[in-house]
């Protein structure tokens, strides 16, 4: 639980860092030298695995980390930092239908909260909607909320399988190269074409600090840390991100938001939290 913790309290910044830092730079460009700098990190700690495990992980860091951040990245397009952050909302919801879907087994208090957060997130956004683009926007944040939940749970699967258990600094790299190799095909035509793209120093930086923290150390304690706990604590600490990030957002980055119709939503979507965290409880 510590683990998961402290990478939420990392990762509260990196919302308004992307959307107020790097929001002119193509998402799919930005994400594949993200994740090119974070396989950089775990290249020296690779080593021989079966090859079977090998491509389950190449796959699944091609959902969790290539499409997810496809995804993630492309919405910033369509809406703020403390949005994108608020509709991640929904991944704690993900992990535990695909847990039960796993495990061939319904629970209906899942549906009902799925609900209620869908609710409260429309209440912020229909609110203020002037025209189809932020509809763009939340759909982008679901499908990355998918594909990380769906992530998350494969590498559990994946390493509780292994014939010996390995640290997770041993396999860690075929996650991140899989996420590279995904979004190889939208990143180098814009290396090699005409008009490159050309961050500041600045944005540099900032996608330095992505690549090789946020992303690299940040997604190796998560994982590591979803091994250890049930995948009810790791729905509900999915959630943990969300308030940090927003209030991130607003304060620091001072993005701009209605502040009742946002309180109202909020309470709303971490309302639809309440049947999980009894649940949990039982």
């Amino acid at each position: 639980m510590f683990l998961l913790t402290a990478v939420s309290l990392l990762w509260a910044f990196s919302f308004g860092l992307i959307g107020n830092r790097l929001g002119d730079l193509p998402p799919g460009w930005l994400a594949w030298v993200r994740l090119a700098l974070s396989a950089a990190v775990f290249l020296p700690f690779v080593c021989r695995i079966p090859w079977r495990c090998a491509i389950s992980l190449f796959i699944t860091g091609a959902v969790q980390f290539g499409l997810m951040y496809w995804a993630y990245m492309s919405s910033f397009h369509w809406l703020q930092s403390h949005e994108v952050a608020l509709f991640t909302v929904l991944t704690p919801l993900f992990v535990a239908v695909l847990n039960d879907a796993t495990q061939r087994r319904f629970h209906l208090r899942n549906l009902i909260a799925a609900l209620l957060a869908v609710a409260g997130a429309a209440w912020i956004r229909w609110t203020q909607l002037e025209s189809a683009a932020p509809l763009w926007g939340i759909l982008l944040v679901q499908i990355s909320n998918l594909c990380f939940a769906a992530g998350q749970l494969a590498y559990r699967a994946i390493l509780a399988r292994l014939p010996r258990p390995l640290p997770d600094r041993n396999v860690f790299f075929w996650l991140h190269f899989g996420g590279m190799a995904v979004l190889t095909p939208l990143a180098l035509p814009l290396t090699l074409g005409d008009h490159p793209p050309a961050p500041t120093p600045e944005q540099w930086g900032v996608l330095i600090y992505l690549g090789l923290i946020a992303s690299g150390v940040g997604f190796f304690l998560w994982n590591r840390g979803a091994r250890q706990v049930s995948a009810g604590a790791l729905a509900i600490m999915n959630n943990l991100k969300i308030p940090l990030s927003v209030a991130v957002s607003l304060l620091f980055f001072r993005e701009t938001a209605q502040w009742p119709t946002l309180l109202v939503g909020t309470a709303l979507i971490l309302f639809a939290f309440y049947p999980l965290r009894r649940r949990q409880a039982k």
